[in-house]
């Protein structure tokens, strides 16, 4: 399904014929299990600018994902495989989730907030500030089995015109927890250069996050997560080193990590054998990689039994059948 959007660029894509996928990768005999025999790599869709952000929602079973610069926010329907626009204009939406009775949460870069959309698609703000100061441009978003809705906010969005609209920052990169019975929002993590994609574990006593401006490759960093939503124990869990960049995250069942994966901008970098999708094992070990024709930026697990991975990259949509669910 290719997506007319003017000057936005169609991949071209030949689905391999061969199984197992040579495309999906096995560096370690762990990621044999999680690997199915007769799945290939699909893309679903193409023709976007910056794909971002995807949510999975079964009830309709449809897809939502952002195309940043284009302003606008992608439904790709399963039944049919058909793509339309969902929203547009989306406030340049860039991250997108479920909250726990299935409406959507979305990051806005255009307006610097955080925003449910309602059942009958009224639009409420749920943070644009914090201590009196506008929110930078929140990136990435994920809803705890409590409630309680956490999220990254560098400057991604307000550093040009691209994803956003140039802006000052009023607030440093940080990650925030915002409980949305009472609207309080925390500064629970100040110290991060561009935090990026966080993922709980499954049994969210663990918090990732991907740290996009650390020097000189992008990290993941651990916090174990208290009951009452403090964190502690920073500890750095997964280095890509060489040249490999790590961005939006997923979680399995088992507790391995799904990234999204491409070259980390060094000159001699081989950028092809990168592209893709970075997996690895709960201890932060690589076992696999899932290639891509590009770079993929965010991931999300869908389908019946969420072992659908779907994979926003660059100008397309992709989705491999695994052998493993998401975490729910």
């Amino acid at each position: 399904m290719n997506l007319a959007m003017g000057s936005a660029v169609n991949v071209p894509f030949t689905p391999n014929t061969r199984y197992p996928d040579p495309a999906v990768e096995v560096l370690d005999p762990r990621f044999m299990g999680l690997r199915l025999f007769s799945s290939s790599v699909e893309q679903l869709l193409t023709g976007l600018r910056w794909g971002e952000g995807p949510v999975w929602f079964g009830d309709g079973r449809y897809l939502l994902l952002s195309d940043i610069p284009n302003n606008r926010i992608i439904r790709w329907d399963e039944t049919s495989g058909a793509a339309s626009v969902f929203r547009q204009p989306s406030n340049h939406a860039n991250g997108l989730a479920r909250d726990t009775v299935g409406r959507l949460i979305t990051c806005e870069h255009g307006g610097r907030r955080i925003t449910r959309t309602e059942y009958d698609g009224a639009i409420t703000v749920l943070a644009d500030r914090f201590e009196g100061k506008r929110l930078n441009s929140p990136n990435d978003i994920i809803c705890q089995s409590n409630g309680v809705i956490w999220f990254t906010d560098p400057t991604f969005g307000i550093s040009g015109w691209w994803e956003g609209a140039y802006a000052e920052p009023e607030l440093p990169h940080a990650v925030y927890r915002l409980e949305t019975d009472s609207g309080k929002l925390t500064r629970v993590i100040d110290d991060m250069a561009g935090p990026n994609g966080l993922a709980f574990s499954p049994d969210e006593k663990v918090l990732y996050v991907v740290e996009s401006r650390a020097e000189p490759y992008r990290l993941l960093w651990a916090y174990d997560v208290s009951p009452d939503g403090s964190l502690h124990n920073k500890r750095l869990h997964i280095n890509p080193d060489g040249y490999g960049a790590l961005d939006g995250i997923a979680v399995d069942v088992q507790g391995n990590i799904w990234a999204g994966f491409g070259s980390s901008g060094q000159p001699d970098a081989d950028l092809t054998d990168l592209d893709g999708v970075r997996v690895f094992s709960p201890d932060g070990q690589p076992i696999g990689h899932i290639h891509l024709p590009e770079r993929c930026a965010n991931l999300c697990f869908g389908g019946r039994h969420r072992n659908r991975l779907f994979m926003a990259s660059s100008h397309s949509l992709y989705s491999l059948f695994v052998n493993v669910q998401g975490a729910p």
